[in-house]
C-alpha cells in the first residue's frame, strides 16, 4: 500500500484480498473520502468509480493506489487488464461497493487516487498559438463537468480555474465530466495570478460579456488564446474585464441576454478551432 495512506492512519489493505462488511475500518474511511472534501484536501486521496473513468485517470497520469471490485458485477480478468501487478486488488461484497459507490449504474469498480496539485506554474503549454479555457468561481458541479467535456473535446491546452469554490475531485464533478477531469491539463488560482500568468505568457484574454463588447466571431484568435466565462447568475468579476484583450459576445436572437456557461464556452472555443482550421 502506498505510504501516503499508512502515514495518514489507513490501516494497510496490502494482505486483505476481500471485505465484505460495510463496518469495516478501511471502508469507513473510504466513505469519508467519497462524502466530504476537506477529507480528499487532507489526505490527497479522492475516489474514482467505473472502469472508463479509472482507465482515464490512468492514461492521465494519476497515480492509483488500490483498486475495489465487486466479483458480482466485474471479474478478475477484466480487473487485471485495467491495472498492473503492482496496485493492491481488494475484492468487495455488493454491500460494500453500494456503500462506496456514488451512481445509480452498477460497473462493480472502485480506486484509490492521489491527487495532483494543479499549480498554474506546472502547466506545459505551447509558446506560440496555445488556447486555454478559464472559467471563474464556477459552482455547480454539472456545469463543470461540462465545461470539462467542452474542452476534452476541443483539445484545449489547458483548463484554468479561477477563485474555485468546489473540489474538482467531488464525485459528482468526476461523474458529470465523464472523466476529463483526468484528461485535461488543470490549474487553480486566483484570478490576479492567472491573468498575471496570461500576460507573462503573452495570451491575449477574451473575455465572455456584455459590457464594451464586439460579436465574438469578429475577432481574429490566430494568436494565443484564453476564453473566459463567468457564472450565468454575476458573469465576470470587474477585475477580468479591465484586464480583457477584447470582450466578445454571442448574438441572442430569443428573448434572454444570456446562455448555460458550458454552451457559451463550447461556441466561443469552437470559434477559435474553427479559425485555426481554416488559416
Amino acid at each position: 500500500m502506498n505510504s501516503k495512506l499508512h502515514r495518514l492512519g489507513y490501516f494497510c489493505p496490502h494482505m486483505i484480498k476481500e471485505i465484505t462488511s460495510t463496518q469495516n475500518s478501511y471502508i469507513k474511511e473510504l466513505f469519508q473520502l467519497k462524502e466530504k472534501s476537506r477529507i480528499r484536501k487532507k489526505t490527497g486521496l479522492f475516489l474514482i468509480e467505473g472502469e472508463r473513468e479509472i482507465s482515464l485517470a490512468i492514461k492521465g497520469d494519476y497515480t492509483i493506489d488500490t483498486i475495489l471490485y465487486n466479483p458480482e458485477l466485474m471479474n478478475e480478468v477484466q480487473i487485471n487488464k485495467l491495472v498492473n501487478p503492482q496496485i493492491n486488488i481488494i475484492e468487495i461484497s455488493k454491500d460494500v461497493y453500494q456503500k462506496l459507490a456514488h451512481r445509480d449504474t452498477t460497473e462493480g469498480v472502485l480506486a484509490v487516487a492521489q491527487n495532483k496539485l494543479h499549480n498554474i506554474e506546472d502547466l506545459n503549454i505551447p509558446n506560440s498559438n496555445s488556447l486555454i479555457l478559464v472559467a471563474e468561481a464556477p459552482e455547480k458541479p454539472g456545469n463543470i463537468g461540462a465545461l470539462l467535456r467542452t474542452a476534452d473535446a476541443a483539445n484545449v491546452d489547458a483548463v484554468i480555474i479561477a477563485n474555485p469554490k468546489t473540489d474538482i475531485y467531488s464525485p459528482n464533478i468526476i461523474r458529470s465530466s465523464v472523466g476529463c477531469v483526468f484528461t485535461n491539463q488543470i490549474a487553480l488560482g486566483n484570478t490576479s495570478e492567472i491573468i498575471q500568468f496570461l500576460k507573462d505568457n503573452n495570451i491575449n484574454i477574451y473575455c465572455a460579456a456584455l459590457q464594451a463588447s464586439e460579436e465574438y466571431h469578429t475577432q481574429d484568435y490566430s494568436k494565443s488564446t484564453a476564453i473566459i466565462v463567468g457564472t450565468e447568475a454575476t458573469g465576470l468579476s470587474e477585475e477580468w474585464l479591465k484586464n480583457s484583450t477584447q470582450n466578445v459576445i454571442i448574438p441572442m436572437q430569443g428573448d434572454i441576454d444570456s446562455m448555460n456557461v458550458s454552451v457559451a464556452a463550447g461556441i466561443l472555443v469552437f470559434e477559435v478551432k474553427r479559425q485555426r482550421n481554416f488559416h
